[in-house]
Formats: C-alpha cells, sequence, structure tokens
C-alpha cells in the first residue's frame, strides 16, 4: 500500500464488515485475484511460512494491482520485522502471541515514527515510492493509515484483553482459536471448546468498548458466519487459499470417481 487512505481502516471506521482470507501459497497471482473477487484483505502468513526474502514484495506489489489490503503476520520478538513490512507496503501488521499491554506498547512504538514511536525512516521502499513522494507527508501518512493489529491466543493474553487494546495505537485483534486451545492444555484445536469461545466473547467485550474491532476465522458455512458475525466480530477470515483449492479439487476429483464407479457397474 502506497500514499493513500487504507480503505480497510476506511470500511470498518463506516461500521462495514469487512471480508477477507489467509494465504499460504504466497502465489502474487492468487493476491491479486482476491482483489479482483471481492476481498478487503489478505493475512499473509510470516509467522508460521519462511518467507523472509524478496516473494512479501511481491505480494505487496499485487495487492496494489488488486486494491486489496494486505496484512503482514511478522515473527513476535523482532521489531525490526514490523518497520520492513511497513516499508514494503503492507497495510498493516499483525503479532503473534501478545500477552501483555507492556509488549503491546512496544509493538506500537516499532510501528510508527517519532514522537509516537521509535520506527527508523527509510525512504528507499515500495511504500515511500522509492523517495520521490513529499517524505513529511508519507511520514504522517504512515502513522495514520497502516493498521496495527495483535493476536490474543493465550490465558495470559485473556487476563489483561482490557489493557492489552486500550494501547493507544492498536487497531483491532486476530483471536487465534487454535493456540489459545493448546493454552488452556487441550492439545488440539477445538474452536467450539466452551472455555475457546469464553475467551473470543471477552476479547469482542473489550475491543467493543474500546472502539477496535476483532478479526477471527469464520469458516464458509453461512450460519456460522451469522453467528460470528452476530457475536460481534468486525473482520471475517474466510478459509485459507490452500484450504479452498484443496476442497474444490478434492470435491471435483470426488465428483468424477463417483461418476466413474457408476459407469462401470
Amino acid at each position: 500500500m502506497q500514499d493513500r487512505p487504507n480503505k480497510l481502516r476506511s470500511k470498518l471506521r463506516d461500521g462495514q464488515l469487512a471480508v477477507g482470507a489467509v494465504m499460504y501459497s504466497w502465489s502474487p497471482a492468487v493476491m491479486e485475484l482476491a482483489g479482483y473477487a471481492g476481498l478487503d484483505f489478505m493475512r499473509l502468513d510470516n509467522e508460521h511460512a519462511w518467507r523472509q526474502d524478496e516473494s512479501a514484495e511481491h505480494m505487496m506489489r499485487a495487492a496494489a494491482i488488486g486494491d486489496i489490503i494486505a496484512l503482514h503476520r511478522v515473527d513476535r520478538d523482532n521489531p525490526y520485522l514490523i518497520r520492513k513490512a511497513l516499508e514494503i507496503g503492507a497495510g498493516g501488521i499483525i503479532i503473534p502471541n501478545v500477552d501483555s499491554p507492556e509488549y503491546t506498547k512496544a509493538v506500537v512504538q516499532a510501528a510508527k515514527f517519532p514522537p509516537q514511536g521509535t520506527r527508523g525512516i527509510g525512504t528507499q521502499c515500495f511504500s515511500a515510492k522509492w523517495n520521490t513522494t513529499d517524505i513529511a507527508k508519507w511520514i504522517d501518512w504512515s502513522d495514520v493509515e497502516p493498521m496495527v493489529g495483535v493476536m490474543i491466543e493465550s490465558v495470559k493474553a485473556i487476563e489483561c484483553v482490557d489493557d492489552i487494546l486500550a494501547v493507544d495505537g492498536v487497531d483491532f485483534a486476530l483471536f487465534g482459536p487454535a493456540d489459545y486451545s493448546m493454552s488452556l492444555g487441550l492439545r488440539k484445536p477445538d474452536k467450539n471448546h466452551p472455555d475457546v469461545q469464553d475467551a473470543l466473547t471477552k476479547t469482542i467485550a473489550a475491543a467493543k468498548k474500546l472502539g477496535k474491532h476483532v478479526m477471527f476465522g469464520v469458516g464458509a458455512d453461512p450460519d456460522e458466519i451469522a453467528r460470528y458475525v452476530n457475536m460481534g466480530v468486525t473482520m471475517l477470515e474466510l478459509p485459507a487459499d490452500m484450504a479452498v483449492l484443496r476442497a474444490g479439487w478434492g470435491g471435483a476429483c470426488e465428483a468424477v470417481r463417483q461418476r466413474e464407479s457408476r459407469r462401470r457397474r
């Protein structure tokens, strides 16, 4: 994203639902297509994917072409990746496993220029149009338009979720049911476990009180989507690109095999 209003931020500010997905293929073509398909955002996973190379820059250019906001989830405990993600054009960053207001403040500081933060300046980058834009305006834009998201995914985080989301500069929380399940000692993800659902409810309540937003993976079932919208989720994350391909191809293959089985009877 370059010096233009963040349409995801604008949509949420206007009280509209935002719809996106998550990408594991790291395909620029898929990112571009997601924008054409009407998605508002795409979460790039660089916590579990190993992509600390030029791949991310290609994704940001594809996002700009497809007019979709790329939200870059970076590795925890590396504030320099926050700066790098914003320099290459991320419309927002997401930090995993945030579990204290102190760490939240450090995240915001890494994403903002002084005096609000500690981000170092570098203008030879995509978001600054390779030093061809008005730098003072770019600095102001950088402090206002890109979004900052934190992941709530542990029992420790839920204990102080109000304080985490109250930190100035945080725009939204991505609730992680899988890691929260593990934090409970369940040994496997269980999105529908009562304790997981209770934690999500607490996160939504804190966000609503503070004028912030909650992102959550809702699947593709209309009833499930309605359920979480009614709970107060405002950023709906549809299934990942690889899951959509697996389901589509798998279903088509099964239909062909069933037809062939009937033909041979």
